[in-house]
């Protein structure tokens, strides 16, 4: 599919408005990091916020398209490079398993779903501490 490559290409400019020009007007977003959102805008200004506070790479494992329904496995990279969470950077870098659901409407994102370890990704950045488990 199209879409995907472009949204590669974008994402590894960081490029945040053409990523959001893929999504519906009436799109609805699910984010451990947003949030629940709605609409191109708001989409823009999620990834314009991750985009700058974290250095990120994606790295795809798989997409699986079916109809309007895709799922799509990636590796997340990269380090703290900015105000994550309006902290100040911590330098540190991240790696963690990511997948993507995605429901389509008329060739536009209507609905996305972002499933990734949000905890995992404070605790190798420095922003959350964790205790060894017992």
């Amino acid at each position: 599919m199209a879409l995907f490559a472009r949204r590669r290409e974008a994402f590894g400019r960081q490029d945040a408005a053409a990523l959001a020009r893929d999504y519906a007007p009436d799109c609805v977003v699910e984010s451990p990091s947003g949030g629940v959102h709605h609409g191109p805008a708001a989409a823009e200004q999620v990834i314009r916020t991750v985009f700058d506070a974290l250095d990120v790479k994606t790295h795809e494992e798989s997409l699986l398209i079916d109809g309007d329904s895709a799922a799509q496995v990636v590796t997340l990279e990269g380090t703290d490079s900015g105000q994550f969470l309006g902290l100040p950077p911590t330098g540190k870098s991240f790696r963690i398993p990511a997948v993507f659901l995605y429901e389509f409407k008329d060739g536009q994102i209507a609905r996305e779903r972002r499933i990734y370890d949000f905890t995992g990704l404070l605790v190798q950045i420095g922003l959350l501490k964790a205790k060894p488990a017992v």
